[in-house]
Parts: structure tokens; sequence; C-alpha cells
């Protein structure tokens, strides 16, 4: 077995050779080196738990996606996969339910460990979990920051089996010996093009220094940069590839279009004209700062439009409320920053709107992924002032799409 610590000089992961397999999908084109035998398209016939299965059926899925049908029956295997899709394709209940099916229900211990990086997105992972795995009597924890530590700590004495966490509070409760990881047997990385960048990197590495050696990793992601998987190669071995190609990665069903506001002080008149249009959908309008979303929301109130908005600086509590609300249709216009950019699922939003270009070209996709979630139709508008047309292009090279001028019938495409 490859030792699991990413030491500066462990042994990188045996390369493979990757084929091209173009029977997946006629709009999809995979790389990929799962063989042609683990590619299943039936629930039925990936030979999972009985009561997860009956979980699976009852959460509302009927056929596996693809990435679903590539990289489940692998997943119940114990390779080690990286595993790429675009947003709103079921990628989360992928690793979820390869995750789940390893879990022996009669062993008291943790076994899973499913990290994500922001709180959000491990709520929303938890709940997945809790929804597939009703039916085993799996126990499940949720072990995030603003959570208290108290109960959480009570929670692993008594014992867990998954741990759903953000790499912070995971890697605090690993130190203080309270989540035992000996008998941990799969780790999904969620989000895992973020979560190896710098900003987590030595939480990610104090984690795998507690890992037994043949734990089975997971990474997932919409967008899986070189570097990512350059890095995933200190502590994974051999593993299953299932790389969507850059080029496919805009998704089906999203109708892009700018508007050319010229000055960055113009947004705001903009935003309020284009209010009544907003209010007949759900939207979500992305600002890069928490200080922008502030202003936005500040300045559309003063308009008298009905707007919500969260960041990272409020409390836990008030992000979850608000979140819910929006969730539920009680608020339609929910105005963040990228904290919402990566998985977090609201099936209604049809409508993205990204007052500032995102920074980090590949949040672009993750962003504007709010909308058309599992084949639906939806809409991203782009401000763009007349110096960020070079911006807006760059993105188009990029993602080898066309971003057209917003017409006057918008409503038509909602």
């Amino acid at each position: 077995m490859t030792d699991r610590r990413p030491e500066g000089d462990a042994p990188a992961a045996e390369s493979t050779h990757i084929e091209h397999d173009d029977s997946l999908s006629p709009d999809m084109h995979i790389e990929t080196n799962v063989s042609a035998d683990d590619y299943v398209d039936n629930f039925d016939l990936m030979g999972l738990n009985d009561q997860l299965l009956r979980g699976v059926y009852a959460y509302g899925f009927e056929k596996p996606s693809v990435i679903q049908s590539r990289a489940i029956k692998p997943m119940m295997t114990g390779r080690d996969i990286i595993a790429q899709a675009q947003s709103g394709t079921g990628k989360t209940a992928t690793f979820v339910i390869g995750s789940l099916n390893q879990i022996d229900p009669t062993k008291n211990e943790s076994q899973a460990l499913l990290l994500s990086p922001t709180r959000e997105l491990a709520q929303q992972t938890y709940r997945v979990v809790q929804e597939l795995g009703k039916y085993m009597k799996v126990s499940c924890l949720i072990c995030i920051g603003g959570s208290s530590m108290r109960e959480s700590m009570a929670d692993f004495d008594r014992g867990v089996q998954v741990v759903v966490g953000t790499p912070g509070r995971v890697s605090d409760m690993i130190d203080r010996h309270v989540f035992k990881t000996s008998n941990l047997r799969v780790v999904v990385i969620d989000e895992a093009d973020e979560m190896l960048s710098r900003g987590f990197k030595d939480q990610i590495y104090d984690i795998f220094q507690a890992l037994p050696k043949d734990v089975q990793v997971g990474l997932f992601s919409a967008t899986m940069p070189p570097e990512a998987i350059a890095m995933s190669q200190k502590f994974m071995r051999n593993p299953i590839r299932i790389l969507v190609k850059r080029e496919q990665l805009t998704l089906d069903g999203i109708k892009q279009f700018y508007i050319d506001v010229e000055r960055e002080d113009w947004k705001i008149d903009v935003l309020s004209d284009l209010y009544s249009t907003l209010s007949i959908t759900q939207c979500v309008i992305f600002c890069n700062t928490r200080r922008k979303v502030e202003y936005v929301t500040d300045q559309m109130q003063r308009r008298k439009h009905v707007v919500s908005c969260t960041h990272g600086d409020l409390d836990p509590a008030e992000r979850n409320a608000i979140l819910n609300d929006f969730k539920l249709g009680k608020t339609r216009i929910l105005i963040t920053t990228d904290l919402l950019a990566r998985g977090i699922d609201v099936q209604q939003v049809s409508l993205v709107i990204n007052y500032d270009l995102p920074t980090n070209s590949e949040n672009y996709l993750h962003r504007i992924g709010r909308s058309a979630r599992f084949g639906r139709k939806g809409v991203a508008v782009n401000f763009v002032t007349s110096d960020q047309f070079r911006l807006l292009k760059d993105l188009e090279r990029m993602y080898e799409t066309e971003i057209k001028e917003m017409p006057s019938s918008i409503a038509e495409y909602l």
C-alpha cells in the first residue's frame, strides 16, 4: 500500500493509461480508465445494499445519471477515484451512495468521512446522507464550525458511522483525539479543486496524517485543474479517473448573456431596472466581496425592492435561516458571494446574475450551474463594464461557448 501521508517525497500514484470513451452520452465526452463492465445504468444492477437501494428510490432517483453510472460501481470496490462532472448531474449522490454501500451498520465506529469546503455544502451533503441512508439506520454526524463543540464530542463518544464536515473542525476533532480515524474505509473530498488549493492544503495534510494507509480516497468536483490532480498523486493509489474535458463543461440548457453596463457605478441602476423581470422567478446574484453584497442589498432595499443576502460574516444560524427561506420560496432574490457558488442545490433557480464577473474563471461554471439543475432550463446574465470585455472573451474561449448581448425579451427565456 502507498503511504497516505502527503509528504513532499511520497511516491506518486502509479500512472494509468487514459482511453477515450464516446459511448456514455451523445452530448458528454469523458476521459476515463473505467472498464466497460463498471458502466451500470440501472440502480438495480449495481449490487447495492437492499436498504440503500430502497433509500435511492425513495429519494426520487429512477435512472442513474452519467457520472452515477460510471463512478458508483468502482467506488463500491474500494478503488481510489477522481471524478469530475458538471454541476447538477448528481455528483453528491454519487459519492454518498458509493460510501454508504461500504458501511457496516453493525459496527459502531467511524467508517466514512465526507469533506466539504463550506458549512452550507456540508449541510447539504449531510441531508443527502440522511435521506439515502435512512433505511440503513446509519448514524451520521455533521462536524462544522459554528456548531456545538460539546455536542459533537458527545456524538463521537456515542459512536458515528459517517462523518460529514469541513476541514477545520474535522482536523480539530482529530487533534483532540475525539474523532477516531483508525477504522475509516473511505474518505471523499468534495469540490476537490478548492480543497486542494492553498487555503485548505495544511488542514487536508493534517487530516491525511491521521488516516489509515489503506483508506479509499475519492475526489469530486465540477472542475479539476491540473494542479489539483498533481497534488492528488501524493495520497492516491492508481486512481480511476473520470474527467470531463474542459471544452465540454459549459452547461447544457443555460442561455448566457451579458449587459454592457459601461461603468461600475451604473450597475445598481441596471439591476434595479431588471427587478420586475427578476421577481417572476428565483434568482441568485453573485458579487465578489462581502462588502459588495451588503452594498447591493442596501441599495436595492432603498429602492423598495425585496431581496435577501448571505455571506461568510453572518452567523451560521442566520445564514441557514436565509438559505432555507430561499429554498422554500419565501424569498425570491438572493445576493451572495462565491460562498454559494459550489454545490448549493435550489431546484427552482432559473436565473443567475454575475453582478461582478468572477475573479477566478473556474468559478464561472460553478456560479451559472446554480440554474438548470438536473436538465432544467436556465439563464445567466453577466454585468460587464467597458474594461472587462477581455475577461468576457476569456470566459468564452475557456469554455468554448458564446455569451450574447442580452435581448429585451429576456423574460421569454425564464
